[in-house]
């Protein structure tokens, strides 16, 4: 019985014999019409180039004999020398390349011609003989050398020509004579093909597509399968051994479920234990496996799409498997509040990937960690420093109150020491003034319960306002100062007080770190759906390991003056601005200054429903 490798083995065997007589024939072929054509082209063509030259050269050498007769014999004597050496050496080329018959005689004539008609040019071109004896010598001699040379070297280009279309016609009936033999082996290898096409599907390609389907049906499962095999071959040996493999799986399966199942049961009671609401989810977003608690505080149960969830939920998991990280809430504000047995619980989401082995998502971990106990704790915080700030609040005013009337000698003068004194303590109580300030903003911002007065504000108003209590110091400190704003800004909806803080914070930070003959800048630029300020200064800078950080409460830039503050500005602006929902940003280079830029929702961008209440 023959194997695979014997019969395909067979049939490429016909195909190589097939291959090799048309190899050979057409070698043999395609040099029979290389020596046709090499004739042609290199015995006959030489030759009727060499006539073609002479007849020309012999043309012009009469020509320059007429001018010479005509009276201009400089440039008749320069015509015959160039063209008497052209014609010599195609005559040379005519003689050394004889090779049709008759050819020979015909070239020794045409040599012989124009050597009776070199002798006689002397005749015709002597300076000294009258013109007439040199015109008859034209006549009488040259002329009818001349047609005869012309009528030799004609007959010996007919010669070459006639062989030409000759040789022509043998290579055409070679080439006929090839075409058809072509035709017949390319038939020949045509039967050859389709039969051995015919024997490799019945062979080889009906097991292997009954092997393919075979496999195809235990990928879906059915390990029940058994594959027929009428064969001896080595695909008859793979199809015994697919059957032994399926028996395998079978009995691998019957264990494998087992422990499946096992595993599952675990991992579903571990799951059911976690505080946090966890649930699996595949790349359809469906989930796969969820704790107790995500199934009854959200309804994460097996087989529900997570795409139904509310708050924009789903989010997370899209941005999870598209950049391949975990996707955190960013703060406190996409918590989620739910009732859980009548007491109020809050929840922040969180999706994770899972990654296979080419780091490529299978799906996700969906996890909404219960932060109930630290929003409780946050806002105990937030109570307890609005608690500490309004009550230092009112003693402050009293203080500072006091220091200014004692500062103006209402109640008794002041020695010169006692006046520098106050003042020490006048700038400093409005620095705990401005820290009690901003903690005050603090615990209302951030929380969802500040409270603004919303109202439509020109760009161009809200910048020279917060800039007004600045001038003078800016003045006294010999810094100069630079404003753009754009043409026609549109107004912006924002609390007019709220956001003088904002650019008051800014203002005093570009004044503490800017020396004299520095500059500050401040601009407002339109954008899509908002209007972005911009309060940029060339002072000292912030160093590049402290720039994410400068918006966290209580941060100071290390090795900073102790004088410069509590830490608290930038992070009141911040809460102050994403509450107003916008955004801020800082750019920096240090020794070269500071950028701050936050934007304002435009008026004209606003749900006429906001703008009404």
């Amino acid at each position: 019985m023959f194997g695979i490798r014997q019969k395909v083995l067979l049939g490429f065997a016909g195909l190589l014999i097939i291959i090799l007589v048309i190899g050979v024939q057409s070698i043999l072929t395609l040099t029979g019409l290389g020596e046709s054509i090499d004739v042609i082209l290199r015995e006959n063509y030489r030759s009727v180039i060499a006539c073609q030259q002479m007849k020309e050269g012999l043309e012009r050498i009469d020509s320059g004999l007429l001018f010479t007769l005509l009276g201009d014999r400089a440039q008749g004597e320069d015509l015959i020398l160039k063209n008497q050496k052209a014609f010599e050496e195609a005559l040379q080329t005519e003689l050394n390349n004889i090779t049709v018959p008759g050819e020979g005689e015909a070239a020794e004539k045409l040599r012989s011609l124009y050597a009776t008609y070199r002798a006689a040019l002397p005749q015709a071109l002597a300076p000294d003989r009258p013109l007439a004896l040199r015109h008859d010598a034209y006549f009488s001699s040259l002329f009818p050398l001349f047609g005869q040379i012309k009528a030799a070297a004609d007959e010996i280009l007919q010669m070459n020509q006639r062989n030409m279309i000759e040789a022509n016609d043998r290579a055409r009936l070679s080439a006929a004579q090839a075409r058809s033999g072509m035709y017949l082996l390319l038939a020949l290898c045509t039967l050859v093909a389709l039969a051995f096409m015919h024997l490799t599907g019945r062979w080889i390609l009906r097991p292997v597509k009954r092997l393919t389907l075979s496999a195809d049906e235990i990928r879906r499962g059915n390990l029940d399968l058994v594959v027929a095999s009428d064969s001896r071959d080595e695909i008859g040996l793979l199809a015994e051994s697919f059957n032994a493999m399926a028996a395998s799986l079978r009995e691998l399966r019957r264990t494998d479920q087992a422990r499946l199942l096992r595993i599952q049961r675990a991992t579903q009671e571990a799951f059911d234990r976690l505080p946090d609401a966890v649930a699996v989810v595949d790349l359809d977003g469906r989930v796969e496996v969820s704790t107790e608690s995500a199934k009854t505080v959200f309804g994460l149960r097996p087989g529900s799409p997570i795409f139904d969830l509310p708050h924009g939920l789903a989010d997370y998991f899209k941005e999870a498997l598209a950049e391949g990280r975990p996707a955190p809430a960013k703060s406190l504000a996409p918590m989620i509040q739910r009732f859980v047995g009548g007491e109020e619980r809050f929840y922040r989401p969180e999706a994770v990937p899972i990654l296979g082995a080419e780091r490529q998502p299978t799906g996700a971990i969906f996890v909404l960690h219960d932060v109930t106990q630290l929003r409780l704790q946050d806002e105990l915080k937030t109570s307890v420093i609005r608690a500490v700030s309004h009550q230092l609040k009112t003693p402050m005013t009293s203080i500072r109150m006091a220091i200014h009337v004692l500062l103006e000698e209402k109640i008794g003068g002041l020695t010169e020491k006692q006046a520098e004194v106050l003042m020490a303590a006048r700038e400093d109580s409005d620095r705990l003034d401005e820290i009690l300030s901003n903690l005050l903003d603090i615990s209302r911002t951030g929380t969802g319960k500040a409270s603004f007065e919303y109202q439509s504000f020109s760009p161009q108003s809200l910048v020279m306002d917060a800039l007004e209590p600045f001038r003078s110091t800016i003045q006294e400190k010999g810094i100069a100062l630079g404003i753009d704003l754009h043409g026609n800004l549109p107004d912006v909806w924002t609390d007019r007080t709220r956001t003088s803080r904002v650019f008051a914070n800014l203002l005093s930070n570009a004044l503490r770190h800017t020396p004299a003959g520095g500059r500050i800048f401040l601009a407002a630029k339109e954008e899509e759906n908002a209007v972005r300020f911009v309060v940029s200064d060339t002072g000292e800078g912030i160093p590049a390991e402290s720039l994410g950080r400068v918006f966290e409460p209580l941060f100071r830039v290390p090795g900073r003056d102790s004088a410069g503050g509590a830490g608290l500005g930038l992070s009141t602006a911040k809460e102050i601005v994403e509450d107003q929902g916008g955004t801020i940003s800082v750019e920096s280079r240090e020794g070269k200054g500071t950028t701050f830029a936050f934007t304002l929702r435009r008026t004209d961008r606003i749900d006429s429903k906001e703008v009404s209440q």
